[in-house]
């Protein structure tokens, strides 16, 4: 029997020890890699950080436009990783791009209107879209540490052990600005739990 390679077990096992391996090298390393052309490094730094720079971005700009802002985030870091000059900084340097690109949308910002299909399966999300996007708003409103810790938790799913590897923060830092950001959340919110 002909089986595709894909579909080889053996092709499977060793793909999938690949990937384990990928999630256990360092960044300092993939950044080194990525500094020589390696693509796939990059992607693995890519897989890694995205949620974390959405989650920034998506603190700071409106909801319609951070997917294209994270693309413009790391487009932006793969120009500039050859200057970076301690690899250890990298998830730091990161975090300062977006928050610098957030920083520039605004300045060239124009108003914009999001469009919405008009199907009965859009104006069935539609209630609950306009919910979570109200709430967004609202944590937008609070103060940055709040606000940026909470999106990555809230909105990015991460886990507080995650946002404080992610952001370079402690692991107390991201429990205080949760515990804080969700009590001003609820009393914004008239008392419920988001």
């Amino acid at each position: 029997m002909n089986m595709p390679a894909a579909a080889r077990p053996g092709r499977r096992i060793m793909v999938a020890t690949m990937r384990a391996a990928e999630q256990e090298i360092g960044d300092e390393v993939l950044i080194r890699r990525a500094n020589s052309g390696d693509g796939e490094a990059f992607g693995t730094l890519y897989t890694r950080y995205a949620r974390m720079v959405h989650g920034i971005l998506l603190s700071r700009v409106p909801f319609c436009e951070a997917e294209d802002l994270v693309q413009e985030v790391f487009v932006s870091a793969l120009r500039k990783l050859a200057l970076l000059r301690e690899p250890g900084a990298f998830r730091g340097w990161l975090a300062s791009i977006a928050r610098n690109r957030a920083i520039e949308y605004h300045r060239g910002a124009r108003d914009t209107v999001e469009l919405h299909e008009n199907s009965a399966a859009g104006r069935a999300g539609q209630a609950d879209q306009h919910e979570a996007l109200e709430i967004l708003e609202i944590i937008c409103k609070l103060p940055e540490a709040y606000r940026e810790t909470l999106i990555l938790r809230l909105v990015e799913g991460m886990t507080g052990p995650e946002i404080a590897e992610r952001t370079g923060m402690t692991h107390q830092s991201v429990r205080v600005n949760l515990h804080r950001g969700i009590k001003m959340l609820r009393e914004r919110l008239g008392g419920t739990t988001p």
